[in-house]
């Protein structure tokens, strides 16, 4: 039996993981959600302090509060970022780091360090002109494959702006992750979405665990049959019953 503990994306909450969890636990394994602060049923506490490191003692606050031990920590999109300052917070506590699509930093990056021009420049624009300079609004839906109207709607009605700092603040690190811990890289690829295709390759040049997902960004909503073996895949435990 393994424990899982799910890092959800930008702009998301634990709620987006809700159609993969019950397939997790029916293979055996235990299931965290934590929802960062700000975000998902945590929107009330959004301000502009928030920044990255308030969500990586978020998570390790779930990790250390439950005891969790050899964990297998799930980062999706911007959750590579936090799950990364968790390894370096909590290495003992991890057994393995998935990045689902995820952004995974080398070291003194920012979330915006590791993102195209283009992109950066439009969600600080819509910050400033629409979030109070704070709050990015979240990007069109499209980008993350949520082509289906019901998946869309589903999606749009739960998202929440992301605080800016969350994307500006630089993660130190000390490559914990890179020296203690396995990694594993799972690549959504239909469609495939800016940035995470450098990432994927980066994981296959370092010879990490690697699948290719045929799923768009949010496999969880769209395919989490397919995500759910996926994860199990990569982890090396047993398929689903």
């Amino acid at each position: 039996m393994a424990t899982f503990v799910l890092v959800h994306e930008a702009w998301h909450g634990g709620w987006c993981w809700q159609r993969v969890v019950p397939l997790l636990r029916a293979a055996g394994h235990n299931v965290f959600t934590p929802t960062l602060s700000g975000l998902g049923e945590r929107a009330d506490l959004a301000k502009p302090e928030i920044d990255l490191s308030t969500h990586v003692k978020d998570v390790v606050g779930v990790m250390e509060g439950e005891n969790l031990n050899e964990a297998v920590l799930v980062g999706h999109g911007y959750g590579g970022m936090v799950i990364s300052g968790v390894a370096e917070r909590v290495p003992k506590r991890i057994d393995n780091l998935v990045f689902l699509d995820g952004v995974v930093p080398y070291g003194g990056d920012s979330v915006f360090d590791l993102m195209p021009t283009s992109i950066r420049r439009e969600l600080q624009e819509r910050a400033r002109a629409e979030g109070d300079g704070w709050r990015m609004p979240w990007p069109p839906l499209e980008r993350w494959g949520l082509n289906d109207l019901a998946n869309a709607e589903w999606v749009g009605a739960k998202l929440a702006a992301q605080p800016l700092k969350t994307f500006e603040e630089r993660l130190p690190t000390r490559n914990i992750a890179a020296i203690h811990l396995t990694r594993s890289y799972i690549y959504c690829t239909n469609p495939k979405t800016e940035p995470f295709g450098r990432f994927a390759e980066r994981a296959r040049a370092e010879a990490w665990r690697y699948c290719e997902l045929g799923a768009g960004h949010d496999a969880m909503v769209t395919e989490p049959n397919k995500l759910a073996d996926a994860l199990l895949k990569v982890c090396h435990l047993p398929g689903r019953p």
